[in-house]
């Protein structure tokens, strides 16, 4: 995608993310407003973390949060922009229901010259009973 392109979330989702580390994931778009994006992982027994307890692993929650929070950054700013993940931190507040998708909600709530700073929460159905919460900060890497 050129950098100076509008970006479209639905489009980089069906089209790029899917033939990278999304696609492994089964990433999903889901929906996305002038500063957030929210997308989606269904559940699959390749991202089980405990296999006892069919529980997904932490890794594809936090890659999911990453490129919704990512996307929050380019839809605020109507463009692709190369940058770089400074800081997410992750807090794991429950596992996620063996059988469910996750929902993750990204935010960008400032942007500066160089860094944009975002938050955002993943759940399994009740955004009210989120999975884990994320904020975080992103360095531009491109003019």
């Amino acid at each position: 995608m050129p950098l100076d392109s509008a970006f479209d979330p639905e489009r980089f989702v069906s089209t790029l993310a899917s033939r990278a580390h999304g696609g492994l994931l089964g990433l999903r778009y889901i929906a996305h407003g002038s500063d957030w994006s929210e997308l989606a992982i269904d559940y699959s027994e390749r991202l089980v973390g405990d296999e006892t307890s069919g529980v997904l692993a932490s890794g594809p929650i936090l890659a999911l949060m990453d490129m919704a929070t990512s996307m929050a950054i380019w839809i605020r700013q109507q463009r692709f922009r190369a940058q770089a993940t400074l800081d997410l931190r992750v807090d794991y507040l429950r596992p996620a229901t063996p059988g469910k998708a996750v929902i993750g909600r990204g935010e960008c709530y400032r942007l500066t010259r160089s860094v944009a700073f975002v938050r955002g929460q993943a759940h399994d159905g009740d955004p009210a009973d989120p999975v884990a919460h994320v904020a975080g900060t992103y360095m531009f890497t491109s003019p």
